[in-house]
């Protein structure tokens, strides 16, 4: 079994699309207005912008959470939580192996709170 889709609450739909372009780094992948939902494909899975969509808490791997904490900054995003070192995985079961796990939380253009992560040899 394996995640085919993730929906998250997009009030303002353009707004939102613009958002999420430029945190992925990508253009959508589809646009269905009306009835209000923007696609965006993420390694495989669809991440879908719902005007009627509930919010989720997403949890996006990015190279390095603080560069891109940083550059969000730049961009005027609000950062719910800073880069913090959350764990460090001695085996492969939650994350590569002798890495740490980075994290930061920020809010996207709707409200919804969105999680950066990276993992980092050590």
């Amino acid at each position: 079994m394996k995640i085919t889709q993730i929906a998250q609450r997009a009030s303002d739909l353009n707004r939102a699309r613009i958002f999420y372009e430029d945190l992925l780094r990508q253009e959508a992948a589809a646009v269905y207005d009306p009835p209000g939902l923007v696609f965006f494909m993420l390694d495989g899975v669809r991440l879908l912008l719902e005007r009627e969509a509930p919010s989720a808490l997403i949890y996006l791997q990015v190279p390095d959470v603080r560069s891109e904490i940083a550059r969000l900054k730049d961009a005027g995003v609000e950062v719910v939580a800073e880069p913090q070192l959350i764990f460090h995985h001695d085996d492969g079961t939650l994350g590569p192996a002798g890495s740490d796990e980075w994290m930061a939380f920020v809010k996207d253009s709707e409200g919804n709170t969105i999680s950066l992560v990276s993992h980092q040899a050590v």
